[in-house]
């Protein structure tokens, strides 16, 4: 009975079915006025929605084991100084992450700080300079994070179709994407324009 009132109120209002619909969405705007700029723009815009959803679920999985509001990038930078359990300096972590914006590290490492995740090491000499390390609860918040992760995140990778054969090639084209956006800035920077005073 449903079906055929689906199918009387889509005849009485012309409305077809998507596989009758012959028409093409026009994916054309400022940032795309050609096939070309189509492309980069999608994948742009994919970009963004991904780094939106991986800052969002970074955030709520270390939530999820330590109770504390944190946003993605102080988890990531978390990670960055557990990594391979050595001592880092703020170089050395915006050098990893991709980042030069020294002053939001600096904030997100007071944050892991007072937090208790992290410890900050004295250098031994001047030209060495301060150094940051997991603490004994940075540790256990981060294999914690890391249990988490594997039982949600990896298995949903696990179990989605394709997925997990894809990981290596997406990670070279987003690699080999980077180093291209990293050379346009340079380019970018050296024609940057005068702002009128």
């Amino acid at each position: 009975m449903t079906q055929q009132k689906n199918k009387n109120v889509k005849k009485r209002h012309n409305i077809s079915s998507p596989d009758e619909i012959d028409f093409e969405l026009d994916k054309r705007w400022h940032l795309a006025r050609n096939e070309r700029e189509v492309a980069v723009a999608e994948f742009e815009y994919s970009l963004l929605r991904s780094h939106e959803a991986f800052s969002r679920w970074q955030s709520e999985c270390l939530a999820a084991v330590t109770g504390l509001s944190m946003n993605g990038a102080d988890n990531a930078i978390l990670h960055v100084i557990r990594m391979n359990d050595r001592p880092k300096g703020v170089k050395e972590i915006g050098r990893l992450i991709n980042r030069d914006d020294v002053a939001n590290i600096h904030y997100s490492i007071k944050k892991l700080l007072k937090a208790g995740l992290i410890q900050k090491n004295s250098a031994e000499t001047p030209r060495h300079g301060v150094s940051y390390e997991a603490t004994d609860e940075g540790i256990t918040v981060t294999e914690k994070y890391a249990q988490l992760r594997s039982k949600l995140l990896v298995q949903i990778i696990q179990n989605a179709k394709g997925v997990e054969e894809n990981l290596v090639d997406a990670t070279r084209l987003i690699e080999l994407m980077a180093g291209i956006y990293e050379q346009a800035a340079l380019v970018a920077a050296t024609y940057r324009q005068k702002q009128d005073s």
